[in-house]
């Protein structure tokens, strides 16, 4: 098929045109491209083929150059012209979810895929495995999706005169924002208008997803994270309409934090990720609350699992804890609420519905430092950061594990050293591997799965780490007079 042509068609088939609509996009195409002729034969229908083709083809003529534009802009202004207005995938969205809401973030998620605002070639090449922990199976991410900048845009980065706008890169302006040096292209992004109370928010897919429909939900302010009972209300609310995805919240401080504390926003999906699985370790009553069931779960870090039909009792539940961590100190072992009134205690809250329940999973942080650990006293301590030294924030709380790409070569390095090969191993990772070789037996057969094996049982201590209550002795008692302290 011609090249052109074959453009064409996915346009009408994401819907983005109409027949009528071929002649003004095919001349549109060419204006963007700078030639007229675009008839050259296209072995691979694919649109990720097309589009490489047509950028190549512009790239060739200097046309990209011409237009100060990076690769990027210019695959992402072609791909908006094959995904619709903003009003017409609105239109559509809520068309299906009259029919169901899952058929509405189906349409919508293939549309993602489709005009490539999800990046699938490129989360294609992330190293993923299953671990199993005396937790369940954790889920191990090496994360190689996200592309390192090249030097040419860094240089121009720098040039590049400071703007504000959009604000952030969850702003609702970056709808259709053609990009810049220092800021993504997003002209082929688009965003569902949901209504959250009295609030406007928006929903969207997240363009290097760590997981099974990795979406955003996103306040239409730009205002701060914040983690209040309005917030638990919130998620329960998205989960009433969006009763196949789970959506949960960052916390809204430092270190336990994620990486974008401005903008108000949570994150959802359909996959079921690790720690949804987890049974319960102890059950315990809440007397202000007879209808909800409440526990601790069998997990690395310290959550209180809450599970009822009322939505209302269950955030009144969820704020009664988040009310009393913030205020509870336990100097046995180091729990402290504040510093000269800094305050050191949120949560990171998952909600979800199971069955004919809502359940609500408040995971208890504390990001208070120490001259022993500068970095937090519940964040990963130094003899793990060879492996995760970055926040631990809501995908990593429910067990899976998004490492850095420098692992993919380190870990080959690692496994030569433990092989007694030639090797070229960081200084970093050599008291790990020297602990491995104290107490494995490695051959050239289990060298590779050996390495990942410890390699996930180093994030069950990153996820220890970040547990404000031990799985000790001592720790058991300290969290028993946190759970008495919830009766009264």
């Amino acid at each position: 098929m011609e090249l052109l042509q074959a453009f064409i068609e996915k346009a009408i088939k994401n819907e983005a045109i109409q027949e009528l609509d071929t002649l003004y996009l095919a001349n549109e195409i060419r204006a963007l491209e700078g030639v007229d002729d675009l008839s050259c034969e296209i072995k691979n229908n694919s649109t990720l083929e097309i589009v490489d083709t047509l950028t190549d083809i512009a790239e060739e003529n200097g046309r990209i150059e011409m237009l100060s534009w990076s690769r990027e802009m210019f695959e992402n202004k072609l791909y908006s012209f094959l995904t619709p207005l903003p009003s017409l995938v609105n239109k559509r969205f809520q068309e299906n979810y009259a029919h169901s809401p899952k058929r509405a973030t189906d349409v919508f998620y293939r549309l993602s895929e489709e005009n490539n605002y999800i990046k699938t070639r490129e989360i294609a090449k992330n190293i993923e495995f299953e671990h199993k922990s005396q937790y369940g199976v954790l889920n191990i991410t090496i994360n190689l999706s996200k592309p390192e900048k090249d030097p040419k845009e860094i240089a121009k980065a720098k040039l590049q005169a400071t703007s504000h706008f959009p604000k952030c890169q969850l702003c609702m302006e970056n709808e259709g924002y053609l990009g810049r040096s220092n800021h993504p292209a997003r002209s082929n992004h688009r965003i569902i208008r949901l209504g959250l109370g009295n609030e406007k928010w928006g929903f969207q897919y997240s363009p290097y997803a760590y997981y099974k429909e990795h979406c955003i939900f996103l306040n239409e302010l730009h205002q701060p994270m914040v983690i209040n009972g309005e917030v638990f209300g919130k998620i329960l609310a998205l989960v009433e309409q969006f009763p196949h995805y789970f959506v949960g919240s960052n916390a809204d401080l430092p270190i336990v934090g994620g990486s974008i504390l401005t903008h108000e926003h949570f994150q959802g999906g359909i996959a079921t990720l690790p720690m949804a699985n987890a049974k319960m370790r102890r059950n315990f009553g809440l007397p202000q609350f007879p209808q909800i069931k409440a526990g601790i779960l069998e997990w690395a870090m310290t959550v209180i699992r809450l599970s009822g039909k009322d939505l209302e009792e269950l955030t009144k539940a969820a704020t009664l804890i988040l009310e009393k961590w913030q205020g509870y100190s336990d100097k046995s072992v180091e729990i402290i609420a504040q510093t000269n009134g800094v305050p050191h205690h949120t949560i990171t809250p998952i909600a979800r519905k199971r069955d004919e329940d809502f359940e609500l999973d408040l995971v208890l942080r504390d990001n208070h430092t120490t001259a022993e650990f500068p970095d937090g006293v519940f964040h990963p301590h130094k003899d793990v950061q060879h492996i995760k030294k970055e926040n631990i924030g809501l995908i990593e709380v429910m067990g899976l594990a998004i490492l850095p790409p420098r692992l993919k070569t380190e870990l080959v390095e690692v496994e030569n050293y433990l092989l007694g090969k030639e090797h070229k191993i960081e200084e970093m990772h050599k008291p790990w591997a020297e602990e491995i070789l104290s107490r494995r037996e490695i051959t050239e057969e289990n060298a590779g799965k050996i390495v990942l094996e410890e390699l996930g049982e180093k994030f069950v201590r990153v996820l220890q780490d970040a547990s404000v209550f031990k799985e000790d002795e001592k720790g058991k008692n300290a969290l028993n007079r946190f759970l008495d302290c919830l009766q009264k």
